[in-house]
């Protein structure tokens, strides 16, 4: 059974496996997303789509797509490589992702998802959910919403994530529909009185872990993204406060020694320290030194031959840049 209470979106070129075992450092609980992978990636791909780390459980594979037969075969794929959960998109806006004919277009066809549901619920034991937006163009009435809801429930979803923007599907641009569209949260907890039964998260503009807790009065799960890649640490009191978990958190200099293993092992496997540091710069966030630590991680960590002392020289540096500061601050 996961428990979906906290999760950290699907974000492209951002959620890949190393940033979600960097994350999984700092938060031992909350449910993880893979970036968005299309169908015709798995199945016609030369490349390994799925792999993730074991350290990443829970960990969901987001999934864009329309054909039930090839939705299917991704979920069953899904399941082998030992995913907790499928998620549908049903939430991207892009022109490609339109072309594709999955996304937030899908919002238009209810039941075509209904049925990528009902094929691969029939095929896989893990939970099939969906992600989507409150509405898109013209389509963005609460009673479109609670259609579509209601049609996908129907083929047997029984969770489904909301970000509470609509989305515009000529007219914006994926960056602009992130921010431009207005948050309404009420129509998400709406949902939630309407369909009871159902497993509704929220997401969308989520900071705080205050805002965090003021959504789970209304909703069973949030789900934070964009805040959690800039400020990764905000996922530290995230154990203790929604899963009363008492166990010590680690530090941020904790954080870091605990990648140094595992950048040892990516190297070896013929990855870059920058395919890893790079989801790991706002890691200080807010703290003396961050600044500096984001400028070595950016200055030194694309130069040939960087390896995991990347990491300990960054935060020797910063370290020593918050000395400074403490001994100036005596004075």
């Amino acid at each position: 059974m996961i428990n979906r209470t906290i999760s950290v979106a699907p974000m492209l070129d951002w959620t890949d496996k190393h940033c979600r075992y960097f994350l999984r450092q700092i938060s031992q609980h909350a449910l993880l997303y893979t970036e968005m992978v299309t169908t015709g990636a798995i199945i016609f791909g030369k490349g390994d789509y799925l792999g993730f780390n074991e350290e990443e459980h829970p960990v969901a594979l987001q999934l864009g797509g329309s054909d039930p037969t090839d939705m299917t075969k991704c979920a069953v794929k899904a399941q082998e490589y030992g995913y907790d959960e499928v998620n549908i998109n049903v939430g991207c806006p892009s022109d490609r992702v339109q072309n594709g004919r999955f996304g937030a277009c899908l919002m238009a066809e209810p039941q075509i998802v209904a049925t990528c549901i009902k094929a691969m619920q029939a095929e896989v034991d893990i939970p099939v959910t969906v992600k989507s937006r409150i509405g898109i163009d013209e389509m963005d009435e609460y009673e479109d919403l609670t259609r579509f809801i209601e049609t996908v429930a129907a083929g047997g979803c029984e969770t489904f994530i909301v970000h509470a923007r609509k989305a515009w599907l000529k007219g914006l641009s994926p960056k602009e529909n992130r921010d431009i569209p207005p948050l309404l949260y009420d129509r998400v907890y709406h949902l939630k009185e309407q369909f009871p039964h159902l497993h509704i998260s929220l997401n969308g503009g989520v900071k705080t872990l205050d805002d965090v807790a003021l959504h789970l009065q209304f909703l069973d799960g949030v789900m934070i993204g964009r805040e959690v890649y800039s400020n990764p640490y905000i996922l530290a009191d995230v154990d203790k406060r929604f899963y009363a978990d008492v166990h010590s958190v680690k530090s941020r200099a904790e954080v870091v020694m605990a990648m140094l293993p595992y950048i040892e092992q990516q190297i070896e496997q013929g990855s870059r320290v920058w395919n890893i540091a790079r989801h790991m710069l706002g890691l200080f966030q807010g703290q003396a030194g961050g600044r500096i630590w984001r400028r070595y991680l950016s200055e030194q960590g694309t130069k040939a031959g960087a390896g995991p002392e990347l990491l300990t020289n960054a935060l020797d540096l910063l370290l020593e840049t918050q000395q400074k500061a403490n001994t100036f601050l005596k004075y």
